[in-house]
């Protein structure tokens, strides 16, 4: 159950926290607050502070309706950031991009994952990920991110998704990608409605069929906001919750955007799991 992420090892029979970094003017929770350098790597060095094992850095939106960036753009968004962290911080770079270039710099420049939203079904990407030689992580998604969440529809969600993921982990291994260096994300929020994203948390302990380590983000997300009532901003108690129960149920990385206070949630479950 380890996995080198370019030098870096960790037992991914653990769980992890993941934060998130985003350096775009338009991110559904942070948008427009880390997209200057010195900000970015301020916030990287508290997330490191607070125990991030993970810092997570991406340069395009994947909101529902986010537009999509150049490819120059987000090159530039995210190079610099990157590469800053990888100089001063002991943490694992994580880049979230589907864009062939920016995986392959960005891995140049020290990031040890590439997060895919779109589990490298952008021509070239697969390559790319396979040249890049660091592991990734596949991520399920119905349609694209200005249109995802147009009434999307299931006869069963877990099964679906189940099936996509499938598919992606066969045409990463065709493309090069190692199989030992795979990671899954079932995608809440991408695609799916409260019930979907529910019925897949429940389940969630029932894609380790697969064979690899999940990864789940659901801070902040407007699922939670739907059982709450509560603002994106007011949602902090509710992503503990979700990120507690998807450590339980086996996930090895949480992606979050309040990492001191999931930190000490994950190693509670840890310590519970250690004694069951």
């Amino acid at each position: 159950m380890e996995m080198n992420f370019a030098g870096r090892v960790l037992d991914m029979s653990r769980c992890h926290v993941m934060g998130v970094l985003n350096v775009t003017p338009d991110s559904f929770s942070d948008g427009g607050r880390f997209n200057r350098l010195d900000a970015a790597l301020l916030k990287a060095r508290q997330m490191a502070r607070d125990g991030a094992a993970f810092v997570d850095v991406g340069g395009e939106s994947t909101r529902p309706g986010a537009a999509r960036v150049s490819v120059q753009e987000e090159l530039d968004r995210v190079c610099p950031v990157v590469e800053a962290i990888s100089r001063e911080l002991d943490v694992i770079v994580s880049v979230d991009t589907s864009t062939p270039e920016v995986m392959s710099q960005a891995v140049g420049l020290g990031a040890g994952l590439i997060n895919d939203v779109r589990a490298l079904q952008r021509d070239g990407a697969a390559s790319a990920a396979a040249n890049a030689g660091v592991p990734v992580c596949l991520m399920h998604i119905k349609g694209e991110p200005d249109t995802m969440q147009n009434r999307p529809v299931y006869e069963n969600v877990l099964r679906e998704v189940g099936e996509f993921l499938t598919l992606r982990i066969r045409a990463a291994e065709k493309a090069g990608v190692s199989p030992k260096s795979i990671i899954l994300d079932p995608g809440f929020g991408f695609g799916k409605n409260l019930d979907h994203n529910l019925r897949l948390l429940a389940s969630l302990e029932q894609l380790h069929v697969l064979g690899h380590p999940l990864l789940v983000g659901m801070s902040r997300k407007s699922m939670l906001g739907q059982i709450t009532g509560r603002e994106v901003d007011e949602r902090l108690p509710a992503s503990i919750a979700a990120a507690t129960i998807s450590a339980m149920k086996g996930a090895s990385i949480v992606r979050v955007h309040d990492v001191r206070e999931t930190v000490d949630a994950v190693r509670v479950s840890m310590a519970v799991k250690e004694v069951v």
